[in-house]
């Protein structure tokens, strides 16, 4: 019902659930008979359980030849994004670091799997190599992402555990992605069998961390201080944020002299990040405090964004290749 009338089904999910925590916000906070924090923290674990389960060793030895094309994507993802988000660093104070956190959070992101996979495809893409750096990106970034955070997480706040949140990190995170991994020989039909259902699995385990995480957030009234005009303008900078990116990466890839193909596969793959790696990640990377759907807000509102801007180019893409 919801792609009939052209809306994306999971961010309207998303709405949902941020309302329910509006008002009723003790659902998330209260420990018995259940704690909802711990049944996300137990269905993460299992969200990169069968992420490792999706990999296929072969197929991504396969596409190890095109290694040009794979390091402008990865370093697109986990090193020019970081960087962009240092550069501005000086434009906020301290009154502001969770949202400057918040954006460098998403900077330090790995990239999309599905969408990045399914646009490639759309806009007639090397869809082989969007299935290799969109599960790489997902792989490294389970070890990149938190090495971004902790020293500014340190910087931030003196009372994190880095090496409690690197523990934490292993058992809930790396730990579930390798056992997957190693069991792909084995159980890796029944991750492509039963994929439909997988991913609405995932997508029921983020919306409960993110109805979690706005829970403790409206129970503590961390969003008074923000007014329309604020998410205007971080509409906005999310908006520049994308298309300089992707600007920049267009013209790496003509200065490489890639082909349509790969071009379109870098552009969408390096642009892209995954709401799903940061809705997941959060639980591990900041402790429980009404600050985490602060940081999680730049990565909404570019979710949004990024599907609504690359479905447009997608088109495009697709209709000049059907007039060649």
């Amino acid at each position: 019902m919801f792609k009939k009338a052209g809306i994306d089904g999971f961010l309207a999910a998303i709405i949902v659930v941020i309302f329910l925590a509006y008002i009723y916000p003790q659902a998330g906070i209260i420990r018995k008979p259940v704690s909802l924090d711990q049944v996300g923290a137990y269905g993460l674990s299992l969200i990169f359980f069968f992420y490792g389960l999706k990999l296929k060793p072969r197929q991504l030895i396969s596409q190890l030849s095109n290694w040009r094309m794979h390091l402008v994507i990865q370093l697109t993802t986990f090193i020019l994004f970081p960087v962009a988000a240092l550069v501005i660093k000086p434009l906020f104070n301290e009154t502001s670091f969770y949202s400057w956190l918040g954006i460098y959070y998403l900077c330090a992101l790995p990239s999309t799997v599905s969408s990045s996979v399914v646009m490639v495809s759309i806009a007639g893409g090397n869809l082989p190599s969007a299935i290799f750096n969109a599960s790489i990106s997902t792989f490294l970034g389970v070890f990149i992402t938190p090495l971004w955070m902790l020293p500014l997480l340190d910087q931030g706040a003196g009372d994190i555990d880095s090496a409690g949140i690197m523990l934490k990190l292993t058992a809930q995170v790396i730990v579930p992605v390798v056992l997957g991994l190693l069991l792909n020989a084995r159980l890796g039909r029944f991750a492509d069998q039963y994929k439909v259902q997988l991913r609405y699995f995932d997508q029921s385990v983020i919306l409960l961390i993110i109805y979690t995480a706005f829970c403790h957030s409206f129970y503590e009234k961390a969003f008074d201080g923000f007014s329309l005009a604020d998410l205007v303008k971080l509409s906005a900078g999310m908006t520049f944020l994308f298309y300089a990116v992707y600007y920049l990466v267009k013209w790496i890839c003509n200065r490489l002299h890639f082909n349509t193909e790969d071009t379109i596969t870098v552009l969408f793959c390096g642009s892209k990040k995954s709401l799903v790696h940061a809705s997941v990640m959060s639980k591990v990377l900041f402790p429980v405090s009404p600050m985490v759907s602060i940081i999680l807000l730049p990565i909404m509102i570019y979710h949004a964004l990024q599907l609504v801007f690359v479905s447009i180019i997608a088109q495009k893409f697709n209709r000049r290749k059907k007039s060649n």
